[in-house]
């Protein structure tokens, strides 16, 4: 991997989430993913390469974040 971002956040957030820091860094990063997927900043494909998942599987997780799969579909229709 070519890059690394680093977030600041206090130890307490984490608690707040009930999640240990491992899972609460997996959970910023796929929220991040499906919030730019979801403003269409990249595609569900680029968005699951990150996540190291297939795409099938990135768009099945987006019903756990209330996106919907069809941003994507309007998007490309609108071009």
């Amino acid at each position: 991997m070519k890059g690394i971002i680093h977030v600041k956040a206090p130890d307490y957030l984490a608690d707040a989430l009930k999640l240990s820091l491992m899972d609460f860094e997996s959970e910023i990063k796929i929220s991040s993913m499906v919030k730019l997927f979801e403003l269409g900043k990249v595609s569900s494909g680029v968005a699951a390469k990150v996540l190291g998942m297939s795409r099938l599987d990135f768009l099945d997780l987006l019903s756990k974040y209330n996106v919907s799969v069809l941003n994507e579909v309007d998007s490309v229709s609108l071009q």
